[in-house]
């Protein structure tokens, strides 16, 4: 079991990451935890790993985690045994074997005789049979160090897992994999993802906001039903504060106007009844006095409504706050934009692909470049943008705008502050005020418009790059978009999905998200093998 008890993560300069974070984990439970990006997931799972420890609050955990965690190159000083903590007691093992009994080499055994059956036998599970235990990560593809780590499982064989987006860097092959030991394993798991597919997989979500652990009684899909349940009713609450609103301030106008006709029949009867000047300006007074009051009392009554309908807006998920505007493209459904003829590339004598490549690429299609990692995916883009030339076979590329967008957003210039790499984009030249309204649109507000591009999130430079494809005069006729979803948290890929499907021109897509695939309603694959 797991029990964490008032749990709160400061950074290092005092700001507090959460606070008070409670929540139990019984044993067997299979859990997700989810939520944007930076409310803490990954250094919450930290927390319960041991890694780093809590600000405050108690953390007590049954049996000892084994941690798997998000793969960017953090590793590749190490080799696989190394990384996997089981350098010394396979050292140990072949020592043993080669006749060096020694205490030492026992004592770190510690009966531990099928160490390295395990470890080869992991290894072939998840398809690593070419790697040996010396060899260093930094010769691996992310995926291969993603599943490494995963080998470590049956290595360990530990009663607790703890997964930090373990299939980001998996091809379709190696995410099967994942997805049948999550199935099938009886160990306690806490996966931080946002492959919908893999959280559909576990029995409870818990949700990690600002406000703490909310949790949820069923997989991803019994969460989001939820949370539109949610989100319905806060629509409701915002419609009917608006009404409010808006009664609160006809009934100023017309309380005021009221007012101000009385006080303009009294003011002519008393000047009628012959009253003083000094009693005229005390009854004067007397009016506005009163005029002021109620003005007051219904500035007090508008300003409370306005302060709760803000609220409430604030509670919106983002993709209700934002408004796309793509325009359409200029050329006419059915164009054709690229032809592949007996295509394949390679070097030396060895080519890429086992059969050579013939298809062609319309004007509207959506399509997927789907293969396991290293199968020239990145090649074919190339071709398609006319980068690169085949080694054989001819290629005809179109006289088409083509955007390609990469996992990290390369087309976003670090240097730049957010104002300035819209204006890259601003090719008509829309005035100041004009581009700022499109940078609120797409919830960069005016405090983000001299944010250097190099401090924003994935999720950020992704609604950055839309905003620039929006405000540029032609719309892209080709869209090309590697791995879109791989550093995304949920509610962005809700952004990206809700963008990709507005868009009218041709899209290609690589991605092995099947859940991504189907909403953007993708409709041919180009196989690569």
């Amino acid at each position: 079991m797991i029990t964490l008890q008032h749990i709160s993560y400061l950074h290092a300069n005092k700001n507090v990451l959460f606070d008070a974070i409670t929540f139990t984990v019984n044993n067997h439970d299979k859990i997700a935890l989810i939520g944007n990006n930076g409310v803490g997931k990954s250094t919450l799972l930290k927390i319960i790993s041991r890694e780093l420890q809590a600000s405050e609050g108690l953390v007590k955990i049954d049996s000892d985690p084994y941690y798997v965690p998000q793969i960017f190159g953090q590793f590749n000083h190490l080799t696989i045994s190394q990384a996997l903590r089981i350098e010394d007691k396979l050292n140990a093992f072949q020592e043993i074997l080669d006749g060096n009994v020694s205490e030492k080499n026992l004592n770190t055994l510690n009966d531990d005789w099928t160490i390295e059956e395990r470890c080869n036998e992991a290894l072939q599970y998840w398809g690593l049979n070419d790697l040996k235990f010396n060899q260093k990560l930094e010769t691996l593809s992310g995926g291969q160090k993603t599943k490494v780590f995963l080998a470590g499982i049956s290595i360990h064989q530990p009663e607790l897992v703890l997964l930090d987006e373990p299939s980001n860097h998996l091809d379709v092959s190696g995410r099967t994999l994942l997805y049948d030991f999550i199935k099938n394993t009886s160990v306690t798991l806490i996966v931080v993802s946002h492959d919908r597919k893999l959280l559909n997989l576990l029995n409870s979500v818990y949700e990690l906001n600002k406000h703490g652990i909310t949790v949820y009684g069923g997989n991803y899909d019994f969460y989001a039903a939820q949370k539109q349940i949610e989100n319905n009713a806060l629509h409701q609450d915002i419609q009917s504060k608006e009404k409010a609103l808006r009664k609160a301030k006809e009934k100023e106008r017309e309380t005021l106007e009221r007012q101000n006709k009385l006080d303009s029949r009294g003011e002519k009867k008393q000047k009628k009844a012959g009253v003083s000047r000094i009693m005229m300006n005390t009854l004067r007074n007397n009016a506005e006095n009163s005029t002021a009051k109620t003005k007051g009392i219904h500035a007090e009554k508008i300003g409370g409504i306005s302060k709760d309908l803000q609220d409430l807006r604030l509670g919106l998920p983002e993709i209700d706050k934002m408004k796309f505007g793509f325009d359409k493209t200029d050329l006419h459904k059915g164009k054709i934009l690229f032809t592949a003829t007996n295509v394949n590339h390679g070097y030396e004598d060895q080519l890429l692909w086992k059969e050579s490549l013939n298809f062609q690429i319309t004007s509207g299609e959506r399509i997927a470049i789907k293969g396991f990692n290293g199968s020239g995916k990145t090649t074919l883009i190339k071709m398609i943008t006319g980068e690169l030339h085949p080694k054989i076979g001819t290629v005809y590329n179109a006289d088409a705008k083509i955007i390609y967008i990469d996992q990290d957003y390369s087309l976003i210039e670090n240097q730049l502050t957010v104002y300035d790499q819209v204006q890259k984009f601003n090719d008509s030249g829309l005035e100041e005020h004009t581009v700022k309204m499109k940078l609120n649109k797409f919830l960069f507000l005016q405090n983000d418009w001299d944010k250097s591009c190099s401090a924003l999130s994935g999720g950020e430079k992704m609604r950055l790059m839309l905003c620039c494809l929006t405000i540029n005069t032609k719309t892209p006729d080709i869209i090309i978009l590697d791995e879109p979803t791989n550093n995304l948290d949920i509610q962005n890929i809700e952004i990206i999905t809700a963008a990709i499907n507005e868009y009218q021109g041709t899209l290609i897509v690589v991605s092995h998200d099947i859940v991504f695939l189907e909403e953007i309603k993708v409709q041919d694959f180009i196989q690569l093998d």
